[in-house]
């Protein structure tokens, strides 16, 4: 397994402000471009952590670059490969 990137925010099941406040915090420690990055059923939850904060906690914060793709992930449950939907929104100042 490879180890997470610096500045990267995995989105999953938590509120949405919750991945806001990790974001705005990430920026305040002094980094200039975030990635969000979400799988699957939590896209739309990264696309409103982006829309969030750019629109209501940290204007002058843009969105970069979107990046959207298809990973294969081994299935926990019936052991094949499927195929998942990923996103990585970009964020800088």
């Amino acid at each position: 397994m490879q180890p997470r990137e610096p500045n990267t925010i995995y989105v999953g099941k938590k509120p949405t402000m919750n991945y806001v406040l990790a974001v705005l915090t990430q920026l305040n420690n002094g980094s200039d471009v975030i990635t969000v990055k979400a799988r699957g059923r939590a896209i739309s939850r990264a696309v409103d952590v982006a829309q969030v904060l750019t629109k209501r906690f940290a204007t002058d914060v843009r969105v970069q670059n979107i990046s959207i793709n298809t990973e294969q992930v081994k299935s926990t449950i019936t052991g094949g490969m499927s195929n998942v939907s990923s996103i990585e929104i970009k964020l800088g100042k």
